[in-house]
């Protein structure tokens, strides 16, 4: 395998599943035909048994081998992951890049994503669904056990001499706010609202 071959093979492993126009778009984005390139390398990948795909849907869905099962109920929970990935990295690329990161035992918080972008470290929680209230402050109590468990402060990306509990992005379907008081920042806004938080143009 060449060195692109290995990067797709290395996003599918990450990102659990990728689909085609993802894959055109994150390692064919510099040619001239990205759709035409990646069915190329996607085909030849497969013939090879480096991975495989389910193809019972409208766009076929690449897997790493070995990989979650075809019709996993989590599919789209990850495809949602990959879009948010590239839309933060239309931005700025993240220096880290974490899908499902483990932040300890039971009891502790299950973010969807832990990434470093913009200089600085966040939690990422992606809504596909509404989380009812119950939910949400179950979720805000394990973020609040962490943070005063102090474990994130091993953590290794952790700046020299100054530790940082990351800020919490909570990706919604809808404008519901959560606001219960926290001893951590959270932030509840799609990727453009938080651009235009931040100031970033588009």
């Amino acid at each position: 395998m060449n060195a692109r071959d290995k990067a797709i093979v290395k996003d599918l492993e990450r990102f659990r599943c990728l689909t085609r126009d993802d894959v055109a778009e994150l390692h064919f984005s510099n040619v001239k035909n990205p759709v035409t390139q990646a069915n190329m390398v996607l085909k030849r990948l497969r013939r090879d048994d480096v991975i495989t795909c389910a193809t019972d849907r409208r766009k076929y869905i690449y897997f790493p081998t070995p990989g979650i099962k075809k019709d996993s109920a989590k599919i789209g929970h990850f495809l949602a992951i990959v879009d948010f990935y590239k839309q933060i990295r239309k931005v700025e690329a993240p220096r880290v890049f974490d899908v499902e990161p483990k932040t300890g035992g039971k009891g502790r918080p299950e973010p969807d994503v832990f990434c470093i972008w913009k200089g600085a470290p966040w939690f990422v929680e992606i809504q596909r669904s509404q989380f009812s209230d119950k939910v949400m402050q179950e979720k805000m109590n394990r973020y609040e056990q962490y943070y005063l468990s102090g474990e994130w402060e091993q953590e290794p990306w952790q700046p020299a001499g100054k530790k940082i509990f990351p800020y919490l992005w909570i990706v919604p379907i809808n404008s519901g706010y959560y606001k219960s008081k926290t001893s951590f920042k959270v932030f509840q806004d799609s990727v453009e609202g938080m651009k235009k938080r931040l100031g970033i143009d588009s």
